[in-house]
């Protein structure tokens, strides 16, 4: 996709290449940088990602549903086409081109005039919903709905018999105390996070200054307006989008805003139509490296191209995350049940109950609340919470609860280049000194100290001394002092300070400059003389700069026996050596000195620019040095894992697409081959390479706007994908484009450029130190301390809470068939209430509640699995084409606007229409049905679990145990629905006040007065309750393991376990056998232990059957793991930023 068109021209023998950056050749004409392509690596040739055969989705994409309006593919500014003259007029200000610091700027009159009419130099802030608000947003969610409603319902049975209900005074508040206390705890969490948040932005800088009524002056940055001239140097963060008229050596930083890793000259000239290339330009929020220059204000506040890409962002719906899509699934199932079973039991209940409404709608109530997993919302909360914590203390911020899980379950993640990737900071690799290369950062396996290497030394003085860089401070050492320079110089100098030590800040002093010529565009080169004595005087010249312009200016080279004559030799040397350093993708520099000689050049000699009285001629050759900005640690062991764990990683960046391959070939990113690899490799033209003879491929960002269905689909189809040259618009495209073929996307970056991108994401992920304001108020995770490998557990522990939740889940639900089934048959039998209302509420709410949180502290079953397992929904052709049917399927049922494009907003009958249309289809449920491999959060086999085969095991142990209690006390089975039915009405049976209940003869005549079925119903009430609680404790250990036995050391492993069931235990003992908690319970403290063996030996029937089970399944589904990926460079990314430590040239032996 990304092939681009080389004009190779032949000078003097040399093979130049325009237009492709990294390698500077040695040519005639050196106006301008000429660059040679970049050498890929010999060891990445035969390497392949997979064996899986690639195939293309067989569906078409389905058709775009957003607004088809004209939207404007480019910031609005064009001012960088406008002439000094004509950009002065357009803002009534006055400037001077010639002495930029006479121009005159506004008056303050006019300023404030501009300031009322457009507002200060501001960015709006994200708008923010009230706490209130957001709070009464998690109080509304279903699952809260249906409890508050059990509630309501609870208070209508008690307005209709007071004296009857009156303990759903309690059960009521108990229900709307749950939801609201749901709500708040995931209102907190978010809160905490957003509080968090608070204190890592800033959105503007705090003063800059400006020239106004001709006096330069400092303001508030806030107070600029169109038309201020301001001056900005070194080490300022520019104020607004300048028009610079002026400038002295300028560069700024545009890495936050474009990609760009290489600072950027600006000037008062212009010859670029893009105003993101334009050389005039100055962007709101970018940093000047080096230089100063004097600009005017063409736009503030959200005018800017700052301001632009961030109301961009704002644009940008997030979308709900995996797990939220999936519980509100389950919350909707479940609902549907319970109203269900509610309602048609109510109506069967009616007549049964003689038409009491008030026991019939408390039978409803009951089935209604049994259904309704309460702490299942607290439970999710919590577990997230925990793990959220866990995060932090990886240093990585969750703002998002969700954000844990959506992690986990990502398929694709998406990452910016600098400053994510690698440092955003040049680093010394190679040195080429005395005609030997070493690598500098692999000082385990150089034969010296990187100063004592012959000739590193002069190189290291040479760039102490020739360098225009300053320090915020130096009572530090060098490394941690802030460098104002531009990237390569501050590479240099931390290069130098960290071998020099205390040399270091003594060098400059000891050797005062006396001379200096600065770097600029026609020479490329900068010259400094300095008072250094040596044997023939006392004046040292220092160059450093463009390798092929330094070499022009020698005659003789450095070598280990001394100086000596340049020969050809010496040449073919210096050439094979910067061809390997630029085929590395990295920067070269090349340093040179001479000693002048005192006859020509006394101590007093004054050097002038104008008379150029100054040497360049004859100098010596010190060396080459290669700077790179090299991967952050970990990152390609980062890379690696996520592809052993199915994670599809792509690079989006607006850097070059030579410097992205580069990087991505040292991270793991790209391993096989491009199209325009394998052509070069085997000697072909591209376009006789097959789609199916590549796995990877660099897309330029100049395609991107032209790409049409199937080249989208084409691109996504491989397994290495690199995007370079993007634009913000660019980045936001590449993540709709991936979500519609069902990815889970996540996305990683640090620019105001990445911001669209990180909130239309599944996940959006920012840094922290390095990242900007706008970036951080966009993403769902921050990392604190910029470690991309930080990803990885990220991923690992989103993963582990996944299956935690499922088994939580699991755990959770299979109470309901013990809660619902004697409730049913109390009303079609009948029989005596099981269980009462509150009861279940106390299960749900107390020792399930302690059992459940325990899941969260649980280990992986295998080490390392969880990363060796496929996404839980991994996108596949299959699933791809599954999910583009049922988008097409509901597109059918849209309409939309013949002129505008947009889709029309059905009313609220085709909405309902639209809803219950597809479930009338065959299709549907076809699709609905259909085998695939996501792994959702309650699924078939889940639920197969509760409701139908371990559930059912509780609901008989919960039954045998309620008739061998009622036995105990002379109730028989036939007894006890004579009991619930009644002779006649009412007889109050199981009452003993303030009602009390008829004496009832049993079948073996036996009389059971008012105190004994109350005692008989309490006990049997009790022993469901606590039979419950123990058989629970034998499926809480049935649910740990999905993949293994549920017996073996793995079954200790979480010690918390043991901590939720002791809770969990101690509460129902509280409840049961405490006499002040019988009455509000209806429970009996004169239960007998001996019951317990019931409920404890339907507990191994429960572990016996999960064993057998597993033993089965795991016959018939083996689990799999995902197969290995030939080329992945496991070793820590440090070892490769460079690929060899020490090489000796050609004319190693000529010294």
């Amino acid at each position: 996709m990304s092939s681009e068109k080389v004009d190779v021209e032949y000078i003097d023998s040399e093979v130049v290449v325009e237009e492709e950056k990294h390698v500077l050749h040695f040519i005639e004409d050196s106006n301008k940088i000429q660059f040679a392509r970049v050498m890929k690596p010999e060891r990445t040739r035969t390497m392949q990602t997979t064996d899986t055969q690639q195939r293309r989705p067989s569906v078409s994409a389905p058709r775009r549903t957003e607004k088809q309006t004209q939207q404007k593919e480019n910031v609005d500014i064009t001012e960088h086409l406008l002439s000094i003259e004509e950009c002065a007029t357009r803002f009534q200000t006055h400037v001077d081109q010639t002495k930029p610091s006479d121009s005159h700027g506004l008056t303050l009159a006019q300023a404030q005039e501009i300031l009322a009419r457009t507002g200060p130099n501001v960015l709006s802030p994200p708008k923010k919903r009230h706490p209130i608000l957001k709070y009464f947003d998690c109080v509304v969610k279903l699952f809260n709905l249906l409890l508050i409603l059990a509630g309501i319902l609870d208070y209508i049975l008690l307005g209709i018999d007071f004296e009857a209900n009156f303990q759903n005074t309690y059960l009521g508040a108990i229900l709307i105390g749950v939801a609201l206390l749901n709500a708040f705890i995931e209102f907190y969490q978010e809160q905490k996070s957003a509080a968090l948040l608070e204190s890592f932005l800033n959105m503007i800088p705090a003063k800059c200054m400006v020239i106004r009524d001709r006096k330069l002056q400092q303001i508030d940055a806030a107070t600029l307006v169109l038309g201020d001239v301001v001056f900005i140097r070194m080490g300022d963060k520019v104020p607004a989008d300048l028009y610079i008229f002026a400038a002295t050596e300028l560069k700024v930083d545009n890495s936050s805003l474009t990609g760009e890793s290489d600072p950027q000259e600006r000037h008062g000239y212009n010859t670029q139509k893009s105003p993101f290339e334009a050389e005039n330009i100055a962007f709101n929020g970018t940093l000047a490296v080096s230089g100063e220059g004097y600009g005017v204000v063409i736009k503030t506040g959200d005018h800017t191209v700052l301001g632009q890409i961030a109301g961009l962002t704002a644009g940008e719906e997030k979308i709900a995350s995996p797990l939220s899509q999936e519980i509100d699934r389950f919350v909707k199932i479940i609902a549907s049940i319970a109203f269900t079973t509610a309602v048609v039991f109510f109506g069967i209940g009616f007549p049964v109950n003689h038409n009491n409404v008030s026991l019939t709608l408390n039978f409803a109530i009951s089935v209604f609340v049994a259904w309704v997993p309460e702490g299942l919302p607290a439970t999710v909360t919590i577990l997230l919470t925990i793990a959220a914590k866990r995060m932090a203390a990886r240093n990585v911020l969750v703002k998002d609860l969700q954000g844990v899980e959506t992690l986990g379950a990502i398929t694709l993640l998406a990452t910016d280049k600098t400053g994510t990737l690698t440092r955003n900071q040049m680093t010394v690799t190679y040195v080429w000194s005395c005609l030997k290369l070493n690598n500098t950062l692999e000082r385990h396996l150089l034969p010296t100290s990187v100063i004592e290497l012959p000739g590193a030394r002069d190189i290291m003085e040479i760039s102490t001394l020739n360098s225009r860089a300053k320090f915020d401070r130096t009572d530090v050492p060098v490394l941690q002092r802030q460098i104002m320079g531009d990237a390569t110089e501050t590479g240099l100098i931390r290069f130098s300070g960290e071998h020099l030590g205390s040399e270091f800040d003594a060098l400059p002093d000891r050797y005062p400059s006396v001379f200096e010529i600065p770097f600029n565009s026609d020479n490329k080169w900068a010259m400094t003389i300095h008072r250094k004595q040596h044997a023939d005087g006392s004046l040292t010249l220092y160059v450093k700069g463009a390798p092929e312009r330094v070499l022009k200016l020698c005659s003789t080279i450095l070598t280990t026996e001394g100086i000596v004559s340049l020969d050809e030799s010496h040449h073919e040397a210096y050439q094979e050596t910067y061809l390997y350093m630029a085929g590395q993708g990295h920067r070269v520099l090349a340093f040179a000195q001479l000693l002048l000689p005192e006859s020509h050049y006394p101590a007093d000699y004054v050097f002038d620019k104008s008379k150029k009285n100054y040497p360049m001629s004859d100098l010596t050759f010190v060396g080459l040095v290669s700077l790179e900005d090299p991967p952050k640690h970990g990152v390609r062991e980062a890379i690696g894992k996520c592809r052993r764990a199915g994670i599809k990683v792509m690079m989006v960046t607006g850097d070059h697409p030579l410097t992205a391959e580069a990087i991505g070939r040292k991270i793991n990113m790209l391993l096989g081959d491009t199209r325009e690899s394998l052509a070069k490799r085997t000697g072909r033209q591209p376009e006789d390479i097959s789609e199916e003879e590549f796995t990877g491929i660099v897309v330029h960002g100049d395609t991107i706007d032209g790409l049409t269905d199937d080249a989208w689909d084409t691109i996504f189809s491989k397994e290495e994908i690199i995007f370079a040259r993007t634009s913000p618009k660019h980045k936001l495209e590449i993540v709709k484009r991936a979500q519609s073929m069902r990815h889970i996307v996540g996305v990683t970056g640090d620019g105001v450029n990445d911001a669209p991108a990180l909130k239309k994401a599944d996940l959006g992920i920012a840094m922290n130190i390095s990242g900007s304001d706008v970036s951080k108020d966009a993403a769902a995770m921050i990392l604190l301390d910029d470690n991309f490998a930080s990803i990885v557990h990220g991923i690992e522990e989103g993963r582990l809470i996944f299956a935690n939740l499922k088994k939580s889940v699991m755990y959770t639900i299979t109470h309901s068939m013990p809660e619902v089934i004697p409730n049913l048959l109390y009303i079609i039998v009948p029989l005596p209430l099981p269980l009462s209302a509150i009861l279940i509420l106390v299960i749900d709410l107390g020792f399930e509640l302690c059992a459940a949180l325990t899941f969260a502290w649980d280990k992986p079953e295998t080490a390392g699995g969880l990363m060796m397992m496929a996404p839980r929904k991994p996108v596949t052709p299959d699933s791809i084409d599954r999910h583009r049917r049922q988008v097409l399927r509901e597109q059918s049922y849209l309409k939309f606007d013949p002129i505008t494009g947009e889709e029309v907003k059905p009313n609220w009958f085709q909405r309902v229409y639209n809803f219950i249309a597809p479930l009338f289809t065959r299709i549907y449920w076809s699709e609905k049905f259909a085998k695939t491999d996501d792994d959702v959060l309650v699924d078939l086999p889940l639920l197969s679990w509760a409701y139908l085969e371990v559930g059912i095991i509780e609901s008989i142990g919960v039954m045998v145990t309620y008739f061998v209690v009622l036995w105990y006390n002379n109730v028989s089975p036939y007894d006890a629905v004579q009991l619930q039915q009644g002779a006649s009405s009412p007889t109050n049976y199981f009452q003993n006040g303030p009602l009390y209940a008829t004496p009832f003869v049993t079948a073996s005549g036996k009389v059971l007065d008012a105190e004994a079925q109350h005692i008989a119903l309490g006990q049997a009430q009790s022993m469901v309750y606590w039979s419950i609680m123990m058989m629970q404790m034998f499926n809480m250990f049935a649910c740990k393991t999905r993949y293994t036995l549920p017996i073996g050391r793995y079954m200790f492993s979480n010690r918390i376990t043991f901590m939720g069931i002791g809770a969990g235990a101690a509460l129902a003992t509280l409840i049961v056998y405490c006499p002040p908690f019988n009455i509000p319970f209806g429970t009996e403290y004169h239960t007998l232990p001996l019951w317990w063996l019931i409920p404890f030996g339907f507990g191994f029937i429960i572990i016996g059957y999960a064993c057998l089970r597993m033993a089965v399944l795991s016959k018939m589904r083996p689990m799999s793991w995902n197969s290995e990926i030939n080329g992945l460079k496991m070793h820590p990314t440090i070892r490769t930023m460079a690929t060899t430590h020490t090489r000796n040239s050609k004319g190693a032996q000529m010294a």
